[in-house]
């Protein structure tokens, strides 16, 4: 287990709070989406075999797998996000005395400003794939894990959005003008998807009495 993902969940939130600029919201993502996705598998898994809720088994039990593979992907990415931004600063700390430092000191950055714009980009992508499965997760999962189900949705979506506020923090530093723009296209696109992801499911909240 990584070094972040395996603190306490009281380490890991006194991390965050220190002085220290990292692990910061995109670790946090990754956190947080990973606690998402495990919110809606206990859900297909408090269905799965139990025999009143045998007509949603066939269209819940492959979400399960989907569901443990964004989690471990998620946690994954706790450590990794804060590896990409101590990246960016070792990089910014190279020697630039001569032109040759100079110009392997920028190339180094613009390496690691896209591995710190690609991170959160694949940490809002796992939690936008947990996300996917909500609506039918609330809809067919059993009735008395919904607010879990909500609950997870909710954490997912948070989730991605954070993790795409660190792609679009992190675009200026991309110099490379057509990737610059992949990104950004790329983060509009999904954080359009999630929305309407979650007002599927917000929907089905709601007329649970789950959501306003």
């Amino acid at each position: 287990m990584s070094r972040l993902a395996s603190l306490s969940v009281a380490d890991f939130a006194a991390a965050l709070a220190s002085d220290a600029p990292a692990p910061g919201g995109g670790s946090a993502a990754a956190a947080g989406g990973a606690n998402g996705a495990g919110l809606l598998a206990m859900v297909v898994r408090l269905t799965l075999g139990k025999e009143k809720y045998r007509d949603a088994w066939s269209d819940l039990a492959p979400l399960a797998d989907r569901l443990d593979d964004a989690r471990a992907k998620l946690l994954e990415l706790v450590d990794e996000d804060t590896a990409a931004f101590d990246g960016v600063l070792a990089a910014r700390r190279l020697p630039k005395e001569t032109d040759t430092e100079k110009a392997a000191r920028q190339k180094a950055i613009a390496e690691a400003n896209v591995l710190a714009t690609t991170i959160p980009m694949q940490t809002a992508f796992f939690a936008h794939e947990a996300l996917k499965t909500a609506p039918l997760v609330l809809e067919k999962g059993n009735p008395n894990a919904a607010s879990d189900a909500w609950a997870g949705a909710l954490a997912s979506w948070a989730a991605v959005l954070a993790a795409l506020a660190n792609v679009r923090i992190n675009l200026p530093g991309v110099s490379d003008a057509e990737l610059q723009l992949g990104f950004r296209e790329d983060a509009d696109a999904m954080e359009k998807s999630a929305g309407e992801a979650l007002e599927k499911t917000r929907s089905l909240a709601r007329a649970r009495g789950l959501a306003a």
